[in-house]
């Protein structure tokens, strides 16, 4: 009969989860990982068989709370202007609050670039996220908040584009004025 496991494996992937934030999946090591996750490399092989299988956890729960995320904050026919800017706000505060602690979207975008399974994880996470966007977009749109030229699908890719390269220079320490500045510009393209 196997022992039950002694930790919290969800907690043991947040926890994971903020260290491949901050320092990337090749720069974090297998001690480093069970120092903050409390845990003997023993437990983590068996919990997740690999720093691959936590990484890989990790990413799954990040990409699903981001689209959760998303979701909560497109499913209310609020102004579209209002919820975009307010979310996309958000998400420069974020940053800012932390530059270290990046988007781990982007960083495994970019340092697992090679490697398909994170890839299509990535893909398939902001793929989703422009749905939504595109879903509220469209609802805008039939309210009377966007001109009928308007392209909800073209919006919805250039926002979600948007928010990734907001990221990028959020942990780049743009800066708050920066920040708000481009946030406006991409509003403009609502108008």
């Amino acid at each position: 009969m196997a022992r039950p496991r002694g930790f919290d494996t969800g907690l043991a992937v947040e926890r994971a989860t903020g260290l491949f934030r901050r320092q990337g999946f090749h720069a974090t090591s297998m001690p480093q990982l069970t120092t903050r996750l409390h845990i003997g490399s023993g437990s983590l092989y068996a919990a997740f068989a690999s720093k691959e299988g936590l990484y890989a956890r990790a990413l799954d729960q990040y990409c699903a709370d981001l689209v959760r995320h998303f979701a909560e904050r497109l499913k209310a026919d609020d102004d579209i202007r209002v919820t975009v800017r307010e979310l996309l706000l958000a998400l420069a505060a974020s940053d800012l609050a932390d530059p270290e602690l990046g988007c781990l979207l982007v960083n495994a975008a970019t340092e697992r670039a090679g490697h398909a399974v994170t890839v299509e994880r990535v893909r398939a996470a902001l793929a989703a996220v422009e749905h939504l966007l595109a879903d509220a977009l469209r609802r805008a749109r039939a309210r009377g908040e966007l001109r009928a030229a308007h392209d909800p699908a073209e919006l919805a890719r250039f926002l979600t584009t948007f928010v990734q390269g907001l990221h990028v220079m959020g942990n780049a320490r743009a800066g708050r004025v920066f920040l708000e500045s481009a946030v406006a510009g991409a509003l403009r393209a609502l108008d």
